[in-house]
């Protein structure tokens, strides 16, 4: 029998797709190589105290986020940041210096010099691009130094894109990461205005609200592994995709072979790459081009006795400038209710990625000793943590660096070049859970509406 559509990836976006396919009355197959689906979206309890191995949050104003917790029932498990959570953490001088979450916060903490707080002032004033005569494509670091100044960029851009994205602000594209700060120059100028502009107009700004599930984030693919039910194949390695008369054929070596009408590849850019060479040289070049160096999470739940700080905020980031092993850590417990037992609190801590990939592929001693100290150093940790667990991820976050925008041009023009064949993840239009939601759906709307057409459904 041949299916409908063939969905190589049991990740969230593999899972969303196929959700939506089902909705549209396809015959779906979802092929995952691991035992558990997820990808990295993994929530596990352990003693009391809830670790998430990937993602920590969802934007719930991007809509298909909220329609996905709503369509599933999950908004009744849904619970926004805690009450504690207020402020925002860097790392200057050796010390957390804290920021309130509000806008203005950069303006009234002396975390930024007089003269950096007043060259965001003067942001306002700065040309916009096709003025300044500087052709090609700026890195992140370029795109703000040039709008905000090299302190607001080195100590705050710097630590936010290695939180975010698990890189360095010297190497990612604006545009990619950017996407709309960059429209905001075009449009109006500057940031500043454009600002003021959308708040006037109550256009909403770049940002939004962040949320979880009581359970953690693997709750979406739980409920959504719960929904495909059958559909659902996993232990399975699709090993080579073949074009064959009236679609195509996957084979997936000693599970057998499937055959679709339609092919949907929602795996790493680097497993992405290696099923698309023998079918489309291109978009197994551009797959190709997208690092995602290792990363590693590491895990500690304390007696609320042992750590001397307050704890009253997201978490901290470091700039590069610091030479921390740490890239930034969350205050999970303080984000979220339920994530450590009563007297108990929970902290996640970060390493590796773009800035220091030996780091996140370190031995779990070496890392658990590493974040003690930092800990120890930033936070006031003393003793044995009640829990201490580590998570390797050898495939971290993609880089969306300089010529991002070509490969996702490539990519996206894939299904033009080989009818039928599609890619979705965190690689091509952001890393966040919400944004994987959102192009999932989109591209579902997009198989479905091939299938309709190519086989006389229209």
């Amino acid at each position: 029998m041949t299916i409908d559509v063939a969905v190589v990836g049991g990740g969230i976006s593999g899972l969303a797709l196929a959700y939506d396919l089902k909705r549209y009355g396809r015959r779906i197959a979802v092929l995952e190589r691991r035992a558990l689906t997820g990808g990295n979206a993994v929530s596990e309890r352990i003693g009391g105290f809830l670790m998430e191995h990937g993602p920590t949050t969802v934007n719930t104003t991007v809509k298909a986020a909220a329609d996905f917790s709503r369509d599933l029932g999950l908004d009744r498990e849904q619970c926004g940041l805690g009450a504690d959570a207020r402020r925002r953490y860097l790392v200057k001088q050796g010390a957390l210096r804290g920021l309130p979450a509000n806008p203005l916060g950069i303006f009234t903490s002396s975390y930024l010099s007089l003269r950096a707080r007043l060259r965001l002032l003067a942001e306002v004033g700065i040309p916009r691009r096709q003025d300044t005569g500087t052709p090609g494509e700026e890195t992140v670091a370029q795109f703000c130094t040039r709008r905000f100044g090299r302190e607001f960029t080195e100590r705050v851009v710097d630590p936010f894109v290695g939180g975010v994205y698990a890189g360095c602000a010297a190497e990612l594209s604006a545009s990619a990461v950017f996407p709309k700060l960059i429209d905001m120059e075009r449009r109006f100028g500057s940031l500043t205005r454009g600002a003021l502009h959308l708040r006037r107009a109550e256009d909403r700004l770049p940002g939004g609200r962040l949320c979880s599930w009581r359970t953690g984030i693997g709750a979406l693919p739980k409920a959504l592994s719960t929904d495909l039910g059958g559909v659902l194949h996993t232990g399975v390695v699709a090993r080579r995709i073949q074009p064959v008369a009236g679609g195509f054929m996957i084979d997936a070596g000693s599970s057998g072979r499937f055959k679709a009408r339609a092919v949907v590849l929602a795996t790493q850019p680097r497993v992405a790459a290696q099923l698309l060479e023998n079918v489309d040289q291109d978009a197994a070049e551009a797959a190709g081009r997208i690092s995602a160096p290792p990363l590693a999470v590491v895990f500690f739940g304390y007696r609320r006795n042992q750590v001397e700080h307050s704890l009253d905020g997201f978490g901290f980031l470091t700039p590069a400038s610091e030479g921390r092993a740490v890239t930034g850590a969350l205050f999970s417990s303080t984000m979220f209710p339920g994530r450590a037992p009563d007297g108990s609190v929970a902290i996640t801590g970060y390493f590796g990625g773009a800035r220091a990939p030996h780091l996140g592929a370190q031995a779990p001693e070496t890392l658990v000793d590493l974040a003690r100290e930092e800990f120890r150093d930033l936070l006031g940790a003393r003793g044995e943590p009640l829990v201490a667990r580590v998570r390797h991820w050898p495939l971290g976050l993609p880089q969306y660096g300089l010529g991002h925008g070509e490969v996702t041009a490539t990519l996206d023009e894939l299904g033009h070049r080989v009818p039928g064949l599609f890619v979705v993840g965190n690689y091509l239009r952001g890393v966040s859970t919400a944004d994987c939601l959102g192009v999932a759906r989109e591209t579902a709307k997009r198989v479905d509406k091939f299938i309709a057409k190519s086989f006389g459904e229209a």
